[in-house]
Parts: structure tokens; sequence; C-alpha cells
């Protein structure tokens, strides 16, 4: 009973939150740029 007093916490793992804010950021940018980012892609060259 007293071992689980002292299990060691895993530490928050700042890299990894760090990354998946970013991603989180880029797939909202993109959601919402993506009609954009598609039509100036297939523009026809003239």
């Amino acid at each position: 009973m007293t071992d689980t007093k002292f299990v060691k916490r895993k530490k928050p793992n700042y890299i990894r939150a760090l990354i998946l804010v970013v991603i989180l950021i880029l797939v909202v940018f993109l959601f919402y740029n993506i009609e954009t980012l598609l039509s100036g892609l297939f523009e026809i060259q003239e």
C-alpha cells in the first residue's frame, strides 16, 4: 500500500507537446486556406 505513494511519476514531455501544438496549428491553417492553395497549385499558366 505504501509502495504506490513513492511511484515515480512521468515527467511531462514538453518537446512532444510543442510539436503537437505546431502540427495542430498547421492543420488548422491548411484547413482554412486549402481552397486558395489548391487554386494556386492548379492554376493554368498562360
